[in-house]
C-alpha cells in the first residue's frame, strides 16, 4: 500500500514538472503577448471594424457601409480618389529614391569603419549621432538651413533654390535629410553583421590570391545576406511610413506633391473626422507593403 502511494505521488510530481516545463516559454512571453495584443492586435482589428463604417466623431450614429470606403479609393469619381493616389505616388517616389541610398551608403560606411585606424571609435559615434535626434529637431534644424532667404545651404552654394517649396528640390531635401539622419542606424547593423563573418574565410581567400574586391564579393556580401534582408525590408517599411519629414520640413509643398500617404491619412482621420475612409486607406497601404515584403523575401531566398 505504501509503495503504491509513493508511485502515485511520483507520477503526480512528474506531471507537474512536465506541465511546468511546457508552460515556461509561454510565461516568459506573456508580458510581450499582452502588450502586443493590447497595443497592436486589438487596434488593428478595431481599425478593420472602423473601415467598414461611416465613422465620424461628429455623428451620433456610425452607419455600417460595408466596403464602400474601400471602393471609393478605386473610383475616379469619388472625392478621395485623386488626393489618395497622389499621396501614394509621393510615398512611392520617396521610397524609390531613399531606399537605395539607405542600403548602399551605410554598407560603404560600415566597410570603412570595420578597418583598424586611429579614431575609429570616434567616427563610429559621429556617423551614428544624428540618429539619436528626434524627427522634430532634425526637420526644424534643416528647415532653417534650407531656407531660401536665411538658409546657410544657399549661402554656401551661392544659389537661390527653394529647397522645401519647389520640385524636384523638395524631394532632394526630403531624401537628403532622411539619409543624413538614419544612415548611422543601418551602418551599425551592417557593422554588427561583419563581426559575425568568420575571419578564417578572409584568410582562406587571401591564400587563394583574392584581392579586396573578390573578398567583398565572395566573402563579405554572402556573409551579410541575412543582415541585408533585414536592412532592405525595414528600410522599405520605414520609408513607406514616412511622416515627420513631409509634415514638418516641406508641409506637403508644393501643392500636396510631397504629402505622403501617412500624412494624408492623418488629415482625413483627425482633421476631417473621416476615420472610416482613413482606416480603409491604411489597410490598402498595408496590403501593398505586405506584397512588397513577400517579394523581397522571395528575392533574397532565391539568391541564397
Amino acid at each position: 500500500m505504501a509503495t503504491l502511494t509513493v508511485t502515485t505521488a511520483r507520477k503526480a510530481g512528474s506531471g507537474a514538472l512536465t506541465w511546468s516545463g511546457r508552460a515556461t516559454p509561454y510565461l516568459f512571453m506573456a508580458p510581450y503577448l499582452v502588450l502586443f495584443g493590447v497595443f497592436v492586435l486589438a487596434p488593428a482589428v478595431f481599425g478593420i471594424w472602423v473601415s467598414l463604417h461611416d465613422w465620424d466623431y461628429m455623428l451620433e450614429g456610425k452607419p455600417f457601409v460595408g466596403l464602400e470606403n474601400y471602393s471609393a479609393l478605386f473610383d475616379p469619381a469619388s472625392a478621395v480618389y485623386d488626393d489618395f493616389w497622389m499621396s501614394m505616388r509621393a510615398t512611392g517616389i520617396f521610397t524609390l529614391f531613399s531606399v537605395p541610398f539607405l542600403v548602399v551608403l551605410p554598407l560603404g560606411v560600415a566597410l570603412l569603419l570595420n578597418r583598424r585606424f586611429r579614431g575609429r571609435t570616434f567616427f563610429r559615434g559621429l556617423f551614428f549621432a544624428p540618429y539619436v535626434l528626434g524627427v522634430a529637431v532634425v526637420c526644424l534644424m534643416w528647415r532653417l538651413l534650407l531656407d531660401p532667404n536665411l538658409g546657410l545651404v544657399d549661402w554656401l552654394l551661392g544659389t537661390d533654390i527653394a529647397w522645401t517649396t519647389s520640385l524636384p528640390w523638395a524631394w532632394v531635401a526630403l531624401v537628403g535629410v532622411t539619409v543624413w539622419w538614419t544612415l548611422g542606424f543601418n551602418g551599425v547593423i551592417y557593422l554588427a553583421g561583419m563581426q559575425d563573418i568568420p575571419r578564417e574565410l578572409y584568410d582562406a581567400a587571401k591564400v587563394d590570391g583574392a584581392g579586396r574586391w573578390a573578398e567583398f564579393r565572395h566573402v563579405t556580401l554572402p556573409g551579410l545576406r541575412p543582415v541585408a534582408l533585414f536592412v532592405v525590408t525595414t528600410t522599405i517599411l520605414a520609408s513607406a511610413n514616412m511622416f515627420g519629414q513631409s509634415y514638418l520640413l516641406t508641409k506637403g509643398a508644393p501643392g500636396g506633391e510631397t504629402r505622403t500617404a501617412i500624412v494624408y491619412m492623418l488629415d482625413m482621420g483627425l482633421n476631417q473626422y473621416k476615420m472610416g475612409s482613413a482606416s480603409a486607406m491604411s489597410y490598402v497601404l498595408t496590403l501593398a507593403l505586405i506584397v512588397i515584403s513577400l517579394l523581397n523575401f522571395r528575392l533574397f531566398r532565391g539568391r541564397s
